[in-house]
């Protein structure tokens, strides 16, 4: 593997829920190479969750370490979280999570306003990153002007469009038809083979778990098992342009 982008340390997670607590993670240790494309697998209350939103950095664990890049970001504030997630972190959600009145390039650009990127410069990035998954002809369109699949493209273009290391996705085509699904994954293979952004997948799909080269068990909030995939699948993308 090469040199990790993200480590995580004996990563532990309680809630509180009245006078219960909840152990989400138990100590999970876990490295992910830069430019790896993996996918974290589990049952309903195993801690995927938990873990993708630490890994976000959208929560701090109760205990353990959790470095991007080398560095140790376990007792950053609220503010300090929300820079290392705008440098080096783009999302992308099963729900798309786009705002509806608003046009394919706006929803783009809402990134790079929030990081204070100009007019003109915030413009050619969103469109280069809609043109890179293949919606050159969408940018005016609003989202219930577009298929399920042109959304989650529009997800992914917004989550490109400020150069992050690290795309999480969390059931990305658990929305979309085997088409459209295929789709999706064939952008998010392209990117980590050809732009060498690291991709980590939550999903409970067995068969889009097979397009990684890595799949991470969780059960109860620990790691079960860790496996390679011998022959990762290839999606192949089609018609919907």
């Amino acid at each position: 593997m090469t040199s990790p982008v993200i480590e995580l340390h004996d990563i532990a997670k309680v809630y509180q829920m009245g006078e219960v607590e909840v152990h989400a993670l138990r100590g999970v240790s876990l490295e992910i190479g830069a430019g790896e494309i993996m996918s974290i697998m589990g049952p309903s209350g195993s801690g995927k969750s938990t873990m993708m939103n630490i890994i976000g950095c959208l929560d701090q664990p109760t205990s353990g370490a959790y470095l991007v890049e080398g560095k140790d970001v376990s007792h950053l504030d609220d503010d300090q979280l929300a820079q290392i997630r705008n440098r080096k972190i783009g999302f992308v959600f099963q729900t798309f999570n786009l705002l509806a009145r608003t046009t394919a390039l706006e929803n783009v650009m809402l990134p790079l306003i929030y990081a204070g990127v100009g007019g003109a410069k915030r413009r050619e990035k969103a469109q280069q990153a809609l043109e890179s998954v293949g919606l050159a002809e969408r940018m005016g369109h609003t989202p219930n002007e577009l298929s399920g699949g042109q959304q989650q493209r529009v997800a992914i273009a917004r989550a490109l469009v400020n150069d992050p290391a690290i795309i999480l996705a969390d059931e990305p085509t658990g929305n979309l038809d085997s088409k459209s699904g295929a789709e999706i994954m064939a952008i998010l293979q392209w990117l980590n083979r050809y732009q060498g952004i690291t991709v980590v997948l939550v999903t409970h799909d067995p068969k889009i778990a097979e397009h990684t080269e890595r799949v991470i068990h969780l059960y109860d909030g620990l790691v079960t098992h860790n496996e390679m995939v011998a022959e990762p699948l290839v999606a192949v993308a089609g018609g919907e342009k």
